[in-house]
């Protein structure tokens, strides 16, 4: 039987996407279990440790979780973590506000107002992390969803991220189960990123899987089911800590370098 060339797999190329395979793995299993951070987590390593440019780091990302995001919606779904009602409360809000951010992005300079955003998270961060140490079982129905919704779309256009820390922080504040905000927050952001994301797909076309981009969803994708098994196994009281760690730590990184 005779072989094409180009059908064999070069174990050279294999070993160079070995490094951003890794960062989609890890980004994604902190991103599904928390429903936050894949976007900084995977813009940090790429860029400090592995050298990339911000700009192309942020192109590869974005469009890597147009992939990752399907799989951990579907994940979450499979596990019984999402809240179909508040899903359906977030999701079209969330595009508009997107949609806006996108056109937003050519108009405003997102650094003057990403300092305040920061601030806000990482405030919002300790918060969560006091009321994880007195945590109760008591849940709520969220009474402020399509707004906030509005708002996380539209900063995670003009920012380059946000929709997650911003969304599902301020559901577990209004006393939402952590879980499930987790889950229908992940699945939601599927729609956005689609969205959001559209323009810079049709503008670049298959020019944008590079070897970075394919290591990014691979990793992304096979994470998935493990982020939504923890947030599924992972006990209510410790998920809302964890999540006021990362959301604290991440925002102050940020934050640092916003005004470096």
């Amino acid at each position: 039987m005779r072989y094409d060339r180009q059908m064999i797999v070069d174990p050279a190329t294999l070993e160079a996407a070995l490094p951003y395979l890794a960062v989609g793995f890890g980004a994604q299993l902190i991103d599904g279990a928390l429903g936050m951070a894949f976007g900084l987590i995977s813009n940090t390593l790429l860029v400090s440790i592995l050298g990339m440019p911000p700009a192309q780091a942020s192109a590869r990302v974005h469009l890597a979780e147009v992939f990752t995001t399907a799989a951990s919606g579907i994940s979450h779904a499979l596990h019984g973590n999402v809240d179909w009602r508040l899903f359906s409360r977030l999701v079209v809000p969330g595009i508009i506000g997107g949609v806006f951010g996108a056109y937003a992005l050519s108009q405003l300079d997102a650094s003057i107002s990403r300092p305040f955003v920061m601030t806000y998270l990482a405030l919002t961060g300790l918060y969560l992390l006091w009321r994880g140490w007195r945590y109760t079982h008591e849940t709520r129905r969220p009474k402020v969803v399509a707004p906030l919704a509005l708002v996380g779309g539209f900063l995670d256009a003009v920012g380059g991220g946000g929709w997650g820390p911003v969304v599902t922080s301020n559901l577990l504040l209004q006393g939402t189960d952590p879980r499930r905000t987790v889950g229908t927050v992940n699945t939601a952001e599927f729609f956005l990123t689609v969205v959001v994301s559209a323009a810079f797909i049709l503008s670049l076309g298959w020019t944008a899987f590079t070897l970075a981009t394919s290591g990014l969803i691979v990793g992304g994708v096979l994470a998935a089911p493990f982020g939504a098994m923890l947030a599924r196994r992972v006990p209510a009281r410790a998920l809302l800590l964890i999540v006021g760690v990362v959301l604290t730590l991440t925002s102050a990184l940020s934050l640092w370098r916003a005004l470096a």
